[in-house]
């Protein structure tokens, strides 16, 4: 197959994306016509480079020295990821189409749009560090724009995002440095590193790079503020699927390929605690929020996390179960945002308080939403229980029990979250405060994406060995955890799958939706009826309350310490430093040596003649002296 077919789903979405900047207002559905038609090509190309098989395309031409070279190499990692982040831009182009048509600003959206989805695939097929670097920082500009589609204040939340994330990216270059200068290529698939002094260096800041891509704290803290300010097909683009498939491929190629994570090593160990942290204090703020976008934010954040902690267990089901999970997630999280957002189009609001009883009324919506529910909850038969099951036994294998805990922690409150969520949409009467009194589902166009990908969401939970077999374990081929757990990359699904069903893990975990329940239903009670406020109980906590006003007053947030605390006090040290010491200087310093110096001249300046006389008889004297002393 000819490797330049690699570039179509590079240059079509971006021809696209600049096409649709110029194209006239007058036309109608043009531009949607045009972002559905180039995602699709892209898809039809995806799948023309998954299908290729064998040791996948490879597209190398010399660029400039130093080994600098425009690489793009499609190995079964990437391809699978190329196809399944083609296949979110083609579904949410769709969506798009109709809940962007004649919004405010649609043209410039479709053209982000569009642009992300080719400077992705960029980012996914590069295998070259500066050309991933490339692709990777020009995502910074889109992603400030489409935040900025928002509203006119957005651009706030905007500027904050391109901060967290570009500091993040400072990570990421440091780290291929030290990565370029310990191989000594520029080319990722040649870099074969062990992390320890300088490696351990790169490892950790090109793990901070791609998890904070993914969302992972403390680098989340734009996400939720994007939920209120972004276009909600953003936050079903973006932060829910097309950014976690990159950052958690990046995190699976440098643990996997570039880098060699020993299970409880250094490195494991530094992955797992930022797993386990994120799962636990994302899903704690997901609980209390009363707002349909800002609480599917932190699960969003809480969701990377089970990521993050499987690939660092360092063992085979643990890594497998990662990246499965996070393309499980990647589904039933778009599921959930495209549900948010049809909430949102027909009822006209997504705050709890104002919602109940739309799952009579919107059906379609309300089956999705369930699905997605079922599935981010790990609840059995549906994909996030397969997957994050897997997760369960990799963090067992290591026996340390604090992580598996801590996981488990994640999955009560996940899905005490999501039945907060689903009994103040879907369940209950109509609520009289809902501004759209009689709301249905949206068009064809908004369902469609919906009930592909939920159905996908039960597809690969009641068929799990499909995805397992055919898109993650060849990742494993001749990999060396699959060696050391004596397996072949492409057998080890047959010794895992069917095991969540049985083990003990499995109860433990089917404990804790029981656990939920229980939960949920203890706080609708004490909240009189009132699902939205069935989370009270939890927030109201001695301990947990005075941390969750510290974490909304933003005490823990990244920004407001690197912009709020850092930034403000140096500014403050350089005004009293700087400003104020050159004042100082002209006011004090300058006018005491200028009265000091007015005081002599008026002692000497008397009108005396024989004195001035004398000064200068003196001077040319000096002058004489020096003279001679120089002439010498």
């Amino acid at each position: 197959m000819n490797p330049n077919i690699l570039l179509v789903p590079i240059l079509a979405p971006l021809a696209a994306g600049a096409a649709a900047l110029v194209l006239p207002k007058g036309l109608k559905w043009a531009r949607e016509a045009l972002a559905v038609a180039a995602s699709l090509l892209a898809l039809a190309y995806a799948w023309a480079v998954f299908s290729a098989g064998g040791d996948g395309l490879r597209l190398f031409v010399p660029w400039t020295s130093f080994g600098i070279n425009f690489d793009l190499y499609a190995r079964h990692f990437p391809r699978f990821i190329l196809l399944a982040a083609s296949g979110f831009s083609f579904l949410l182009a769709l969506y798009s189409a109709s809940f962007m048509h004649q919004a405010w600003r649609s043209r410039e959206y479709f053209a982000y749009f569009l642009i992300t989805a080719g400077l992705a695939n960029g980012a996914i097929l590069a295998n070259n560090f500066v050309l991933l670097l490339f692709f990777w920082e020009a995502l910074l500009v889109t992603l400030y724009g489409m935040i900025t589609l928002g509203h006119r204040g957005a651009h706030i939340t905007a500027t904050k995002a391109l901060v967290i994330s570009g500091l993040a990216d400072f990570c990421l270059i440091l780290g291929i440095v030290f990565a370029w200068t310990l191989s000594g290529t520029m080319t990722m698939s040649e870099v074969r590193l062990e992390p320890v002094g300088l490696g351990a260096a790169a490892f950790i800041l090109m793990g901070i790079g791609a998890m904070a891509k993914a969302g992972a704290m403390p680098f989340h803290t734009w996400i939720p503020d994007a939920a209120v300010d972004a276009p909600l097909p953003f936050m079903a683009f973006l932060p829910a699927a097309l950014e976690k498939l990159l950052g958690i491929y990046l995190l699976g190629r440098i643990s996997l390929e570039l880098f060699r994570v020993e299970m409880n090593g250094a490195m494991s160990l530094f992955l797992m605690t930022v797993g386990a942290l994120t799962i636990v204090l994302a899903v704690l703020m997901a609980l209390v929020q009363k707002d349909y976008k800002k609480l599917l934010s932190f699960h969003a954040i809480s969701q990377v996390g089970y990521m993050i902690l499987g690939i660092g267990t360092g063992t085979l089901v643990g890594v497998a179960g990662g990246i499965f999970h996070m393309l499980n997630h990647a589904m039933y999280k778009c599921t959930l945002f495209l549900t948010g957002g049809s909430v949102e189009r027909q009822a006209g609001t997504t705050d709890l308080k104002k919602l109940g009883g739309l799952g009579r009324t919107m059906p379609v919506t309300a089956a999705c939403f369930w699905v997605a529910a079922f599935s981010i909850s790990g609840v059995p038969l549906f994909n996030g229980f397969v997957s994050k099951e897997m997760v369960f036994h990799g963090a067992a294998e290591t026996g340390l029990l604090i992580f598996p805990i801590a996981a488990w922690i994640g999955a009560i409150f996940t899905f005490a979250s999501f039945l907060k969520l689903g009994h103040s949409t879907y369940l209950g009467k109509p609520n009289a405060e809902t501004p759209v009194k009689d709301a249905r589902d949206p068009g064809w166009a908004m369902q469609v994406p919906m009930i592909v990908i939920a159905a996908g969401c039960v597809l690969f939970g009641l068929y799990s060995k499909l995805p397992l077999q055919h898109l993650i374990a060849p990742i494993f081929h001749g990999n060396a955890i699959a060696a050391e757990a004596g397996h072949g990359g492409l057998e080890f699904w047959h010794h895992y799958h069917g095991f969540a069903v049985f083990s003990v893990i499995a109860g433990i975990s089917i404990g804790c939706l029981v656990v939920a329940f229980l939960l949920h239903r203890y706080g609708v009670k004490k909240a009189g009826g009132k699902a939205y406020l069935a989370s009270e109980p939890v927030h109201n906590l001695p301990v947990l309350h005075t941390l969750y006003d510290l974490a909304e007053a933003r005490v823990f947030d990244i920004y407001e310490w690197l912009v709020g605390k850092l930034l403000r006090g140096g500014a403050w040290v350089v005004w009293k430093a700087v400003d104020r010491g050159i004042d100082a200087l002209y006011e004090h310093v300058m006018t005491f040596a200028g009265r000091v110096s007015i005081g002599v001249l008026r002692e000497y300046h008397n009108g005396l003649l024989a004195n001035y006389l004398s000064w200068v008889v003196g001077g040319f004297a000096l002058l004489a002296v020096y003279l001679a002393a120089v002439a010498r």
